[in-house]
């Protein structure tokens, strides 16, 4: 007697697509781990504005004489969101057949969300203004060593990273003379930047990634910044809705999000652009 397929076990089904999709959108992501994170859910508009306070320094003072005023004056950076979204058909078939469609289908649906907001936000280290290397040349140590220098050199706070395409994180091992440190897991924020961490160099946490896209030249352009450098204004997270199709006999899976990126400080950013082939 075949198994039948009730109202109760779809949704079960459903329920735990959503679940599984969800997880692996946020836990697969590497680039919402060292960006800065805007949740702007309950803000009006398709536009934030993120507003940047610039530095001021201290002075000696005399005793008994009132201070100098220090006028602060604010600059803002707009971010407007927009949709994304990815939709795969189960069919009533597949729903009825053997197999684990929630599981598969929820990472189907979440990793194509988190590769999304990966690519976005990847694709803002070509406007950084400070770029090393050149097409057909590889990474070096040295090459992270100089982009250090000089996020320090410009007060970058926060962590460095270094996002780059994992033929540039071969090149790098294969320069150097020791391995890298294993990484601790702990200080990791999902199972992406776990899976992507390389090791450190130079104070810089290094990530390989294949959303590194690689241009007709085989060059590709990483990058080392902090996440003061690169911002992510979300709207709405990822959602995934169901939808019914009778005539198909199957359900529309619709997974989107609401979300717009940007750069905040173009000092603390600097591109790598360099040979990636192998």
């Amino acid at each position: 007697m075949s198994a039948n397929t009730t109202s109760s076990t779809l949704d079960d089904l459903f329920a735990n697509i959503i679940l599984e999709a969800r997880f692996t959108a946020e836990s697969n992501s590497i680039m919402l781990g060292l960006c800065t994170r805007y949740d702007i859910g309950n803000v009006a508009g398709k536009t934030v504005q993120v507003p940047k306070y610039p530095s001021i320094s201290a002075a000696a003072l005399t005793e008994g004489t009132d201070m100098s005023q220090t006028t602060v004056s604010t600059t803002s950076k707009s971010i407007t969101v927009s949709e994304v979204g990815a939709q795969v058909v189960l069919t009533d078939l597949a729903a009825m057949g053997a197999g684990n469609p929630a599981q598969e289908l929820g990472t189907v649906l979440g990793n194509a969300i988190a590769t999304k907001i990966d690519k976005d936000l990847i694709a803002l280290f070509d406007g950084f203004s400070t770029s090393l290397g050149g097409a057909g040349t590889e990474i070096t140590v040295a090459d992270l060593m100089k982009a250090a220098a000089t996020l320090k050199a410009a007060n970058a706070p926060g962590q460095m990273a270094a996002v780059v395409h994992p033929y540039h994180a071969y090149q790098l091992k294969a320069n150097l003379t020791n391995t890298f440190a294993n990484p601790n897991g702990g200080d990791l924020q999902n199972d992406a930047m776990r899976n992507a961490f390389v090791g450190q160099i130079g104070g810089i946490d290094i990530y390989e990634s294949s959303n590194v896209s690689i241009d007709g030249s085989d060059d590709a352009k990483g990058a080392v910044f902090v996440p003061q450098a690169l911002a992510i204004a979300m709207k709405r997270d990822f959602n995934l809705e169901t939808q019914r199709d009778a005539s198909l006999r199957a359900f529309e899976l619709n997974a989107t999000a609401i979300y717009g990126v940007g750069e905040l400080d173009d000092a603390y950013g600097v591109e790598l652009l360099f040979d990636a082939a192998l």
